[in-house]
């Protein structure tokens, strides 16, 4: 157990808060902004709904990219929702961090693995839950022998390496790009070098904060794409 994150004990179970308050904040906010930006909607969109209608043509077009087939029209609204989620989580940790006597209270939930690996083992599940609808059990199994039997043991660890893949890549990108902002706050106000740090540290923080916008909208775009790759490879007949 972490001792630099609150933890409380419910039922047997323990519970990281700063998970806990980190995902329920961006549900909220997630759910604020779309409740907001999909009001009074017209016929003729403008402003906030032209910016809520690019994002579902956004997301809509990573599903047709994967699946143009009848099949991708099942996916849209997941594509979307895990976007916005996955977009909000990445962002909000880079402008908000919340340290307690020591505790870390509040980041991005994605900087910390146990939700990354909880985001890529959902969309793996959905994506086999889906290929036995879609397939069937029997079309759901040949898919692991196909084209030949002997690719099975390989196609059993592709499993593994996508979900590895999946939740490690959006981990380690933001988890860095944190670390790096409280590198920089720190060093701003240690008082080295004078009004001449903080100024600099000021500087260098808000340069790195407008690129880490960049990569975690960059790594939400990537995990969509990813998970309906590994969707389309279960649903889509070959």
């Amino acid at each position: 157990m972490n001792e630099s994150y609150p933890y409380v004990k419910f039922l047997g179970l323990t519970f990281n808060l700063t998970n806990d308050i980190g995902i329920l904040v961006t549900a909220a906010i997630a759910f604020c902004l779309i409740f907001w930006l999909s009001r009074k909607p017209q016929l003729r969109p403008k402003g906030k709904q032209n910016v809520l209608e690019w994002i579902i043509d956004f997301t809509n077009g990573i599903v047709k990219q994967q699946m143009p087939g009848p099949e991708g029209n099942r996916f849209g609204l997941l594509a979307f929702v895990l976007f916005v989620f996955i977009f909000i989580n990445n962002q909000v940790g880079l402008f908000l961090q919340v340290d307690v006597s020591g505790k870390t209270w509040f980041r991005s939930p994605t900087a910390d693995p146990v939700i990354t690996m909880s985001l890529a083992m959902l969309v793996l599940v959905l994506s086999h839950y889906f290929g036995v609808v879609f397939k069937g059990f029997k079309g759901y199994l040949q898919g692991y022998i196909s084209p030949v039997p002997f690719l099975l043991p390989i196609n059993i660890i592709e499993e593994f390496t996508n979900f590895v893949t999946l939740s490690m890549r959006l981990y380690g990108n933001i988890f860095a790009g944190e670390v790096l902002v409280l590198l920089i706050r720190q060093f701003a106000f240690s008082g080295m070098g004078g009004p001449t740090s903080f100024i600099a540290g000021f500087v260098l923080e808000m340069v790195w904060q407008g690129f880490s916008v960049f990569i975690g909208s960059i790594q939400a775009y990537i995990f969509v794409t990813l998970a309906m790759v590994y969707t389309s490879h279960k649903v889509v007949s070959e």
